[in-house]
C-alpha cells in the first residue's frame, strides 16, 4: 500500500474521529448554556485541523500518480531515507498538530482586544503563507516530475520550495508564540521534520 494511500486513509480516519467527537459532544451536554458556549470552539477546531489536512489531500494527488508510476521507486535516495509507509502517518499526525495550533492561535480572536485581533489575524496570514507552500512542494516535487526549468529541474525547484516553506513555519512559529505558547511548541515536530525533508530533497536532488 503506497504512503499516500495510508495517508488518505489517514485524513478520513481522522475526519471521522473529528466529527464523531462533534457529534458525542452535542449529543452528551445536558446544559444548554455550555453547550452554546463550547461546541463553537470544538467545530473551529474541526475546521482547523481540516484545513490543515487538505494541503495533504492536494498533494496526494499528484504524490499517488508519480508513485504508482514507478519514477519515485527509481529514484536514487540517500541511506537514511524513511520506508515509504512512513510518510502517510507522519504527515497525517503533523497536519493534525497544525490544525490544534491554529485553533488555539484563532480562539483569541473572540477573546483579545482590537491589537489582539490584529496578530491574529496575521498569524493565521502566515500560517496560511506556510500550508501553501506545503501543498505546492509536492506538486513541484511529484507532480512536475521529469521536467525542467532554466536548467533546474523540478528536485531542484522542489529544494528551493522547501527552505521557503521551512522559514515560514519559522515565521509562524514566532509570531503563534507572541499569541500562545502551547501552539507555538505545537509546530517544533512540524519543523524538526521539514528540516529532515529538506535533507532528503537535497540529497536526492544531488544523486539523481
Amino acid at each position: 500500500m503506497s504512503d499516500s494511500i495510508i495517508f488518505l486513509f489517514g485524513c478520513a480516519i481522522s475526519i471521522l474521529v473529528l466529527f464523531g467527537v462533534v457529534l458525542n459532544f452535542r449529543e452528551n451536554m445536558k446544559i444548554n448554556n455550555y453547550l452554546q458556549k463550547y461546541s463553537g470552539q470544538v467545530f473551529k477546531l474541526v475546521i482547523a485541523i481540516g484545513v490543515s489536512l487538505s494541503a495533504g489531500v492536494i498533494g496526494s494527488f499528484f504524490t499517488m500518480p508519480a508513485i504508482q508510476s514507478g519514477w519515485y521507486a527509481e529514484l536514487a535516495k540517500p541511506a537514511p531515507n524513511p520506508p515509504a509507509w512512513v510518510f502517510g502517518p507522519v504527515w497525517t499526525a503533523l497536519y493534525a498538530l497544525m490544525g490544534i495550533a491554529a485553533w488555539l492561535v484563532w480562539k483569541q480572536w473572540s477573546q483579545g482586544s482590537p491589537s489582539t485581533r490584529l496578530r491574529v489575524k496575521t498569524a493565521l496570514a502566515v500560517f496560511g503563507l506556510q500550508l501553501f507552500l506545503n501543498a505546492i512542494w509536492s506538486i513541484i516535487f511529484f507532480g512536475l516530475h521529469g521536467s525542467t526549468w532554466l536548467t533546474i529541474n523540478n528536485l531542484g525547484w522542489a529544494l528551493v520550495d522547501i527552505i521557503l516553506l521551512w522559514l515560514a513555519i519559522v515565521w509562524t512559529i514566532a509570531v503563534f508564540y507572541k499569541i500562545s505558547k502551547p501552539a507555538a511548541y505545537l509546530l517544533a515536530p512540524y519543523l524538526l521534520w521539514v528540516s529532515f525533508a529538506s535533507y532528503l530533497n537535497y540529497s536526492i536532488w544531488m544523486l539523481n
